[in-house]
């Protein structure tokens, strides 16, 4: 069953490289210029059709390294989705429930925890409902002092932290955002299955044909895309802790192909049953709560009606924004390799174009 799964999205992804039908590429290289964005990648997917999926630019600005079909863009909270999607399928087998709570995982954290954090679950983890305060790479604290250890370590640490932190109040649509669920979630992850945050990532990416990898790409290979900071430096390979720490909230990197099959999965999902998971659980992951649900943001759209799923990533260096759209049965999925409100502006003129061309 798993194989016919690979098989079948990856058929399906190799299709469209042999297509001829038209594309925005003039349009979505003249926005890429305009905007300061040295590379640009976007598809447009159906459940059983892919109409787009170009890769322009260069990989790093002011050089000749021009972008490639295989290049690899850090994803940032992207990573969320799959984060609950590796959640859903250890539901799936048994291994873990919606309802686990975390401290009853990790009963010797509780003495010293909040008791706001005492029922919290995976389900409120996973959904922005965990009333842990605020987090993500550019908070000073905690800092790299107090927290040590191997990666491991410092993330079960940073939980001890987090939990011992003032819960926060709910905004108006009864969220708590912040990445700390995300650590507390890839824990309860880790501990049900036996397996390290990277291991489930990557199991669950053979299943499907997807190589996901993880840190900015240009880390472990230097001739992949170098991001780009606000001011369009090139952000040199290093090691960043703290996206380290915030590994199952927003560290993966992966090429545009590959994860237009993570994102067709969700398509087909939203249609029919699967080998992986039945119909209802694509839905409940993607529109089963308010405002944000397993990993994704959710919104009606005032003039078509139509259900829409959407997330935004960044970490400082690159920028992506993929919308999935229920009625419509697409998705659309731009991947950059800079950060700045250019950078944003660019994506959001680009989809534009794309939804009066393709639909909303």
């Amino acid at each position: 069953m798993k194989r016919k799964i690979t098989i079948t999205i990856t058929f399906v992804c190799l299709l469209v490289l042999s297509s001829k039908s038209q594309s925005l590429i003039s349009f979505a290289d003249s926005i890429r210029k305009v905007y300061q964005i040295p590379e640009l990648a976007y598809a447009v997917l159906s459940s059983d059709s892919v109409f787009e999926l170009q890769t322009l630019g260069v990989q790093r600005i002011n050089t000749n390294y021009k972008a490639t079909i295989n290049d690899r863009f850090h994803i940032g909270s992207n990573t969320k989705a799959i984060t609950s999607f590796i959640a859903a399928l250890l539901v799936q087998e048994n291994k873990i429930n919606w309802n686990t709570k975390f401290l009853d995982l990790f009963p010797e954290l509780k003495p010293k925890s909040k008791k706001a954090y005492y029922d919290i679950t995976l389900e409120n983890l996973l959904t922005f409902r965990g009333k842990l305060p605020p987090y993500t790479y550019t908070f000073p604290e905690p800092t790299s002092k107090i927290i040590k250890g191997d990666n491991a370590q410092q993330r079960y640490l940073l939980a001890k932290y987090f939990l011992s932190q003032k819960p926060i109040k709910q905004d108006k649509n009864g969220l708590t955002k912040s990445n700390a669920d995300y650590i507390l979630a890839g824990l309860m992850l880790e501990k049900v299955s036996g397996k390290s945050y990277k291991e489930l990532v990557t199991d669950f990416g053979k299943t499907i044909g997807i190589h996901f990898g993880f840190d900015y790409p240009n880390l472990t290979d230097t001739l992949q895309p170098y991001g780009h900071d606000a001011n369009l430096n090139p952000v040199k390979p290093f090691d960043n802790y703290k996206l380290n720490w915030l590994l199952s909230a927003g560290n993966i990197n992966v090429s545009l192909l590959d994860y237009s099959k993570f994102i067709l999965l969700q398509l087909i999902g939203l249609k029919e049953n699967t080998p992986l998971l039945p119909r209802k659980t694509f839905d409940k992951l993607l529109f089963g709560c308010s405002a944000f649900s397993y990993g994704w943001f959710n919104y009606v759209d005032e003039e078509t009606k139509h259900h829409i799923a959407e997330n935004i990533g960044n970490a400082g260096a690159f920028t992506t924004k993929v919308q999935i759209i229920k009625e419509a049965n697409l998705s659309y999925i731009i991947f950059t390799n800079s950060y700045s409100e250019q950078t944003t502006n660019g994506i959001n003129v680009l989809l534009e174009e794309l939804k009066a061309k393709y639909g909303r």
